[in-house]
């Protein structure tokens, strides 16, 4: 959105600055609202222009209510060539030249879109010559005729030598002028210029006529095709008035060459991710063309970089910009290249200043050290005679000082010697003490140790007898405790013996008691066969009660508990009865 703000700002500078603002500003804001679809309110827009300086156009002036309440609300869902038509007729009637050009109304306006497109980013707009050369190129290249670089290059010092470059009117003046489509009709120009224009203004990377095969009649169909950079719109005619599809570019496209078929040659298919478009160009040149282009977009879209004029002008804007920042920092280091000589220069004629005062002084002092070196010769004349006389007299008194310090010396060596003796014989005499001592102590604790070795066996003896007397007592209470538990393992396995006997007893009643409950078992169900058979209690099996059964010890009864009672009743009343 930055990118396409400044754009929009350069068209609405040149009507900015063509319009008295006081009276024309509301009906400049209406038609930009207007063409950028930008909502706004009449009443809102009347009061913003109100006389009475309380409006935010009073208060701060026409751009910044611009950027605040229309630029910041585009989306960029708006006709850019009827925006930049509108900015036109507000300024060109009063900076167009009135001279006659070469090139249509029509033409002019192009080139002054164009011009925007180019122009450096500060007002008031300029393009720079190198702009200049690049679009002429573009031109020229699309006239087919051959780059003068060497008139160019004479235009170009020309102007250098006076301004920075041209403003738009001065631009569409240039090419109006023929000054560099000499031998050209205005045709050729106009559709020179408009052919840059669809490529830099539009988008467009690529027209021309080709043959589509149709998805649903699989006929085939001359079209008009136009290749920007993320779709390949293809209309009726050139004229683009008749729209007849798209096919949407991404990433995940892409286009392959065909083989000759059916009477069709030179044809390639489009890939998309819905649809599959086959085409077929005039010839394999145009082919090969159309296959590149297509692919180069795709290529694009893919690392989502912008369509290659813009960033060829980037990157020209770049390298103006750095090639203008090492100019400035060459011209800084110049500046302070010469500053420093300056500096340099002061220093040297400063030091040239020093120097000769000081060969003046220097000469001054060699004048005054040389009277002063005579007097001092004579007066070291002097005092060597002295000297020599004293010399002489002080080495008589150190050869006597000499013999004096050997004797002496000789002495201090033999007081030394006599000193060394005495302090070996102390030595010898403290050695001695020490290894007395040293025996005296190690008597003593040998002495110290028999003494404890002496008590401790006497201990241990003791010890021996009291455990000697201790062993016989255990020894006859183990002996004493080992009789009793030999009786009580007799007394144990008599016991034993006797619970195995009471043991098989039992296990002959367990026999004799079961024959007796298996005997009173078989009477008891032929008793209760007699007792239901005289009853009638024999009935067919059907579904049990949903209420709790009773449980016997022959498993499940065979009637619910109410009716157990109703027959108890019915017992209790016939035995009544027979009594």
């Amino acid at each position: 959105m930055v990118g396409l703000k400044e754009e929009l700002l350069k068209s609405i500078w040149h009507a900015f600055t063509a319009l008295d603002l006081d009276r024309s500003g509301k009906v400049l804001s209406h038609n930009l609202c207007t063409v950028l679809n930008v909502p706004h309110d009449p009443v809102a827009l009347e009061e913003h222009f109100r006389d009475d300086d309380e409006g935010p156009v009073s208060n701060q002036g026409y751009m910044p209510y611009l950027n605040k309440f229309i630029l910041e609300k585009v989306q960029g869902n708006f006709d850019k060539v009827e925006f930049n038509r509108m900015c036109w007729t507000l300024c060109a009637k009063k900076n167009l030249s009135k001279s006659p050009l070469l090139i249509s109304d029509e033409d002019a306006f192009k080139v002054w879109v164009i011009f925007n497109f180019l122009s450096e980013d500060k007002y008031p707009l300029i393009i720079v010559p190198e702009e200049i050369e690049y679009l002429l190129k573009k031109i020229t290249e699309a006239m087919g005729a051959g780059w003068q670089q060497e008139q160019f290059d004479h235009y170009k010092i020309a102007l250098n030598t006076s301004r920075e470059g041209l403003s738009a009117w001065e631009l569409i003046d240039l090419i109006g002028s023929g000054q560099f489509s000499k031998g050209m009709d205005r045709q050729t120009v106009s559709m020179a210029i408009n052919e840059v224009f669809n490529e830099l203004i539009l988008d467009v990377l690529k027209q021309g006529y080709m043959l589509k095969k149709g998805h649903k009649r699989k006929n085939w169909m001359e079209r008009w095709f136009v290749l920007k950079p993320n779709i390949i719109s293809y209309y009726v005619s050139e004229d683009l008035k008749d729209k007849k599809g798209d096919i949407i570019l991404d990433g995940n496209c892409c286009v392959e060459a065909l083989p000759d078929k059916d009477g069709k040659k030179c044809l390639f298919l489009i890939k998309c991710l819905d649809k599959t478009f086959e085409i077929s160009a005039s010839d394999k040149k145009k082919k090969q063309e159309w296959i590149q282009a297509i692919q180069t977009t795709v290529n694009l879209l893919r690392v989502g970089s912008p369509p290659p004029h813009k960033e060829a002008r980037q990157k020209r804007k770049e390298l103006r910009q750095k090639l203008l920042a090492e100019q400035e920092e060459l011209e800084r280091q110049m500046k302070e290249l010469q500053a420093a000589n300056e500096n340099k220069q002061k220093e040297l004629e400063t030091v040239r200043k020093q120097l000769e005062a000081a060969a003046a002084r220097a000469a001054e002092e060699e004048k005054k050290r040389l009277q002063t070196q005579v007097e001092l010769q004579d007066r070291f004349s002097l005092e060597l005679e002295r000297e020599k006389m004293v010399r002489q007299k002080m080495e008589e008194q150190v050869a006597q000082k000499s013999s004096e310090l050997e004797q002496y010396l000789q002495r201090v060596r033999e007081l030394e010697e006599m000193y060394k003796q005495l302090q070996e014989a102390l030595e010898d005499e403290k050695q001695a003490r020490q290894d007395e001592e040293t025996v005296r102590r190690l008597q003593a604790r040998l002495l110290e140790e028999e003494t404890a070795k002496r008590a401790e066996l006497e201990k241990w003896h003791l010890q021996q007898q009291q455990t000697i007397q201790m062993t016989e007592a255990e020894k006859q209470e183990l002996e004493n405790q080992r009789m009793m538990k030999e009786r009580a393992l007799q007394v144990a396995m008599q016991q034993l013996k006797q619970l195995e006997l009471e043991r098989k007893e039992a296990l002959e009643q367990y026999e004799e008691v079961k024959k007796k409950l298996e005997t009173a078992a078989n009477n008891t169900k032929s008793w209760k066969d007699k007792v239901a058979h005289h009853e009638g209690l024999i009935r067919l099996i059907e579904p049990g009660s949903k209420n709790p059964h009773l449980i016997t010890n022959w498993g499940p009864a065979a009637f619910t508990e109410a009716e157990l009672e109703e027959r108890q009743r019915s017992w209790k009343g016939k035995k009544a009865t027979s009594e």
